[in-house]
């Protein structure tokens, strides 16, 4: 029992380091608790993080331009999450320590190109926020990711990271506006493996339950989410919206008539514009008819959302 309750001091220890950008006196005391127990299961597995990160910032630091260094990390970290979903046993306090680790580097690489005031790049600004969403730093977060969407206004995937930091710091209502209208500007503009969203995490899964692969995941998290009671704060459209939201439908519904190339991309994109427009005339009181030939054509789109929609 001592070499046990040791050996998890010398961990602690050594994730105090990992999470400061400190592998090499990490490694020490790792080293240090493998000679006490060779077989400690947390232990192990934070070897095998050690040995994949120690060689990922080493292939950071030897690229030339920061910007690309930066990228570069916080790819990584998505093909590092798809590593840890090959492991059996999973210890959460380690893979924090080395997200710590990815997030803390990465942001080293993005905050040197930082300007300030309207001279900023939207993009360096983005990726600033997503550093200090990764470290846990979710005041600098907002600020970052506001500025962002600020400079380059309403752009979707700005509005997810947004509304992805809310969640985190349950501000659910605004939370799940920002969703709501993130995923219906552009589904595919929004990186789903940056999301740390329980919400948009089960309607992933539910997607890929049904079928969903690729690019399509993104189109259905919201139609999804509207039947699975989840995208519950609506907003009222403006007159002018109104009217960009019907000509979209209407090129929407003209291609997957004239191409059924794209259409597993279109149904669910057609959907989730009905459904918006169904508020709307929900909203007006005076638009039944309206509404039931919108209810049809999402009927014969895909008669299992419709009954999940009505119900």
């Amino acid at each position: 029992m001592i070499r046990t309750e040791n050996v998890e001091t010398l961990l602690t220890q050594a994730y105090m380091h990992v999470s400061q950008g400190n592998l090499d006196p990490a490694m020490e005391l790792f080293e240090k608790a493998l000679r006490m127990d060779f077989d400690h299961p947390e232990l192990l597995f934070a070897l095998k993080c050690e040995a994949w990160w120690r060689d990922t910032l080493t292939k950071g630091d030897l690229r030339p331009d920061s910007f690309d260094a930066g990228d570069f990390l916080l790819g990584q970290w998505k093909s590092f999450k798809t590593y840890l979903a090959g492991i059996d046993d999973v210890f959460e306090r380690t893979s924090l320590a080395f997200k710590q680790l990815a997030f803390g580097h990465a942001l080293s690489f993005f905050q040197p190109l930082m300007q300030e005031g309207d001279t900023c790049d939207p993009e360096i600004s983005y990726r600033v926020g997503c550093c200090y969403k990764g470290i846990g730093d979710y005041d600098h977060a907002v600020k970052y990711i506001e500025d962002a969407n600020r400079l380059s206004k309403d752009d979707p995937c700005f509005l997810a990271e947004l509304a992805d930091i809310y969640e985190l710091v349950n501000e659910s209502r605004a939370s799940k506006a920002l969703f709501r209208e993130a995923f219906f500007l552009n589904p595919q503009r929004i990186d789903l493996d940056m999301l740390e969203s329980s919400a948009i995490a089960r309607l992933q899964e539910k997607a890929l339950e049904n079928g969903k692969r690729g690019h399509e995941t993104a189109e259905w998290v919201p139609v999804y989410g509207e039947v699975g009671g989840i995208f519950t704060v609506k907003r009222e459209l403006k007159a002018i919206e109104v009217s960009k939201l019907k000509n979209t439908i209407y090129e929407l519904e003209s291609e997957l008539h004239n191409d059924g190339s794209r259409r597993s991309v279109l149904v669910p994109r057609l959907i989730n514009k009905y459904f918006w427009l169904a508020d709307h005339y929900i909203s007006m009181k005076d638009e039944k008819q309206k509404t039931d030939e919108l209810l049809l054509k999402i009927k014969l789109l895909d008669s299992t959302i419709y009954k999940m929609y009505i119900a």
